[in-house]
Parts: C-alpha cells; structure tokens; sequence
C-alpha cells in the first residue's frame, strides 16, 4: 500500500525528509480496526516527532494522528464498529502513524464520523477536539453543562488547532466568558468568528489587555502553545484558586512560586495518555467522539478545517509541515485522498 514516512531525521526542506513508500498492508487483530484512509490532517507533534531523533526508533516511520475513512475489516473482539463504517479517530502516539491507505486502530479511541461533515472536514477534528475536551472538562474541571456559566477562560494561542475548538466549547458548552489571544489581523478575526467574546495580543501586555475587556482574572487559563514565554505573567491574571492548564512540554523548569498566594493549580493535558497507557477509561475517548458527532451534526459545533492542501503524498505532506513550523496557521491543514 502506498504511505508517506520518513527514512530518517531531517529538516523539512530536505527532500528526503518524508518521502513516499510502499509498505505491507496492515491486519486487524484483537479490538483493532482497518481503516481505508480518506483524509488526515497535520498537527505540531507530527513534525516533532519527525524531528526527534530517537536512538532505538526503526525506519522507515509513518506518521500522521487524525484520519477520516471506512472500517473496511476488523479484528476478533470489535464490538463498537462494522466493516463499512465512517470514522474519524487521532491514533496512537507509540503505534504506525495514519499517513498511509489503510491503518490499523483501537476501537476504544475511534468515534463514528459527523454525517454531515466529509471526510476532510472531519479529519480536521480529532486530535485537537480530545485535547481541548479534556483539557477543560477533565483537566480544568469546567462543568459542560453550564454550572460554571459566566466564568472567564483566557485561551493562549486561540487560533491555532486546540484553540478553534476550544473556544467552541467553552462558548457552546460550558457558557464562558472566552478571552482568546491572536497577534495578526486574520488569525484575530478567525478567534472572533468562532466565538470568542474579547480578543487580545499575546505579544502584548497580557495583563492590562485583560483589564481593558472588564474582566481583569481569569479563572481559567488554557496555554495552547509553549508557556515559557507567558508564564510569568500568568500570576498576576489567573483568580484566586483558579486553574491553568498545559499542553506543550517545558523547554526549562519554571518557578510556580508566584501562584501561590492564589492557590493557583497547574494541570498538564496530553491527549495520548489514554492509548499510550490503555489506561482503563480508555473508551472515554470513543465516547467522546461520538458526543462530539452528534454536536456536529446538530450545529452546535462546527469543523475547524481552514485549508486543503491537496491529496496525501510526501510533497504536500512536506508543504503541511513546513506552515505549522513557522507557527503562522489558522485552524487546521486537511490532506485527502491518495493517488
């Protein structure tokens, strides 16, 4: 079959940095499903791992989390899905990527897609709707059904993936006030679009910024991008005994002493925690994507695809990785079909 991977660790704008292969077809066993793959979209840990240098890894390595395609057979103990079915699902982080014409996957963290979205709308959804449900529902402990309701939630980094749809959901859902931060024109008006209720630059003087929309404190602060350059400024912002939530690793240790007078809590989301581990509520994830269908299907919530970049090779799928590096993305990039 045919898929896009890498031989070995280089920077994108080597040609050889993902290159297309030809691999052996994958087999169901257990919980798994085949999947045909229709569309995937491209997400910051795919050209991390790319570029992560791994001692033991082996080649050549697919990579590639969100997918949207038909169950096309399953394994012994399936119990959720038939041959035939639509679905979209982010993958494993420690198994073969989704950057491939079939690709095997646990039915525990696959959901059947929106039927009124296609495929590339609805590869566009996974692995940023996990994050951002879990990381306010579940991390931050924001009730969905609205007994938090007036509340403030400041979004760092609301145009990116995570950002346009968690600024959905705690707008649809939860009933917040939605702060999100943008630094250009464009990514500001997408921020605004899907709902945000104020919108400041994250380049700027977070605090006075958040003085100038009527609500100095947030009690909730979702950092979706590297937290070392705001993190000192957080304190000052968060309310007292509010919650600030995580999702990019720390490049150095930081000093949490400035939230104590607030009892602020500090909590981390990584969406591939349920896979890696199989912990036991790992069909949450299933779960989850099911409501998330069913939302999208009855208009509370929309798909956050912003551009497809055509079908699914090494030359697009270069293109994909090289925007999301340079961090100047709106929403989410959509690869469809191969040929």
């Amino acid at each position: 079959m045919k898929a896009v991977g890498l031989q070995r660790n280089l920077p994108i704008d080597d040609p050889e940095s993902l290159v297309d292969l030809e691999v052996p077809k994958p087999a169901p066993t257990e919980r798994e499903l085949l999947v045909e793959i229709k569309a995937i979209s491209v997400n910051p840990v795919d050209y991390k791992v790319r570029a992560r240098r791994d001692p033991n890894g082996q080649f050549p390595r697919i990579l590639g989390s969100d997918a949207a395609g038909i169950v096309r057979e399953v394994g012994p103990r399936v119990e959720l899905f038939k041959p035939g079915d639509e679905v979209y699902y982010a993958g494993s982080i420690h198994k073969p990527g989704a950057n491939s014409e079939y690709h095997v996957v646990d039915e525990r963290i696959v959901g059947h897609k929106p039927r009124k979205l296609g495929f590339g709308a609805a590869a566009a959804l996974p692995l940023t709707t996990l994050t951002a449900w879990e990381g306010l529902f579940d991390r931050l402990g924001i009730s969905r059904s609205g007994a938090d309701r007036g509340k403030t939630v400041l979004l760092i980094g609301a145009a990116g993936g995570v950002g346009s749809i968690a600024i959905q959901l705690a707008k649809q859902l939860a009933g917040l006030r939605v702060v999100g931060t943008a630094s250009r024109p464009e990514s500001s008006q997408w921020v605004k679009e899907l709902g945000a209720d104020a919108v400041i630059d994250h380049n700027g003087d977070l605090a006075a910024q958040m003085q100038a929309t009527g609500v100095a404190e947030a009690d909730y602060i979702f950092c979706l991008t590297d937290a070392m350059p705001y993190f000192p400024r957080f304190a000052p912002i968060i309310r007292p005994q509010g919650k600030l939530c995580l999702i990019v690793s720390m490049g150095s240790p930081v000093d949490l002493t400035a939230l104590m007078q607030k009892s602020a809590s500090v909590h981390w989301e990584f969406m591939f925690t349920r896979s890696l581990f199989e912990t036991a509520d790992m069909q949450k994830q299933h779960e989850l994507l099911e409501e998330v269908a069913k939302l999208i299907d009855n208009g509370t919530l929309r798909s956050t695809l912003a551009d497809s970049l055509g079908v699914i090779n090494a030359e697009n799928l270069r293109r994909a990785h090289l925007m999301l590096e340079r961090g100047r993305t709106i929403g989410k990039l959509v690869l469809e079909g191969f040929r």
